[in-house]
């Protein structure tokens, strides 16, 4: 009998062939991966390594302060005031942190810190400017462009010539911060706007900023108060200026000038009634004057 053929079962092959090439596609896309992970594992520690290298560099320590922008606060004042930073690592000690410490001096307004290899900090300082020598109670302090408090006013400081600023409140009632008040931020504002014009600054002598809504101004040599509102400055001081001989030829002691309305000028006589001008400086009619005390 001859032998006969059995064709061989295809499942059976399939069935031992595929698992094998599923697992080598496997090993195939895995060991790339490995690959970068390994090398990734290698660059993290290097760098991590090279990072604690560079924090222990000595080469890399703060050894210079350089200031530059000073002119009231002392070179030594500054250094004393960020000597802690000596001897940090220059690339990663908190140069803002020392910038805040630094703004804390009464004369510094601002300060810009830049680091320079290999172991520089270079400082540079904007102060303040002082505008008036306010009045609280007793003591007399220096006022500077934002109306804030610089320092107590002495004989250190007799080169200013400013003008007197009162209605300032109490430091110890300065609920926004040392040496902040609103009244004092009015009080720059009227300054700033008055400087404009040197000719009409010079005749300013002392600001009253006691009503947030109206100040008052004195000018040398009148003892009238010229009430100038919130707003107008220079344009109301100027009107005034102008009008002050032509008043005085009218009235002739004269308690206070408010100004505010800009096409009526009110008068109040010292011990009389008030006179209300128009803008050219003639009489219009006689008023009461108010009941408001004049401001001392």
């Amino acid at each position: 009998m001859s032998p006969v053929a059995i064709p061989a079962d295809r499942r059976f092959h399939r069935a031992h062939v595929k698992p094998a090439r599923r697992r080598g596609r496997v090993r195939t896309a895995l060991w790339p991966l490995a690959k970068y992970a390994l090398l990734v594992s290698v660059a993290v520690l290097v760098a991590y390594r090279g990072l604690l290298a560079l924090s222990d560099a000595a080469v890399l320590r703060v050894d210079r302060i350089l200031v530059r922008g000073n002119t009231r606060t002392s070179a030594a004042q500054i250094q004393s005031a960020i000597g802690g930073l000596r001897g940090q690592n220059l690339l990663f000690t908190d140069l803002e942190e020392w910038r805040r410490q630094l703004v804390a001096s009464p004369w510094v307004r601002d300060a810009a810190f830049k680091r320079t290899l290999p172991s520089t900090v270079e400082v540079v300082v904007s102060e303040r400017e002082p505008l008036g020598i306010g009045r609280v109670k007793d003591r007399l302090f220096l006022v500077d462009e934002r109306g804030k408090l610089i320092d107590d006013y002495g004989p250190q400081y007799r080169e200013f010539d400013l003008p007197i600023i009162d209605g300032l409140q109490p430091v110890d009632r300065m609920v926004e911060g040392p040496g902040i008040d609103p009244r004092g931020e009015l009080a720059a504002r009227v300054i700033l706007s008055i400087r404009a014009r040197p000719a009409v600054a010079r005749h300013l002598s002392q600001v009253d900023v006691t009503d947030l809504h109206n100040a008052a101004l004195i000018v040398d040599n009148d003892p009238a108060l010229i009430y100038v509102g919130e707003e107008r400055f220079l344009a109301r001081l100027e009107s005034y200026l102008g009008l002050a001989s032509t008043l005085r030829e009218r009235v002739d002691d004269i308690d206070y000038v408010d100004l505010r309305f800009d096409d009526r000028i009110f008068v109040r006589p010292s011990r009389a009634k008030a006179l209300r001008f128009d803008s050219g400086g003639v009489r219009a009619k006689a008023t009461r004057a108010s009941v408001e005390k004049r401001r001392k």
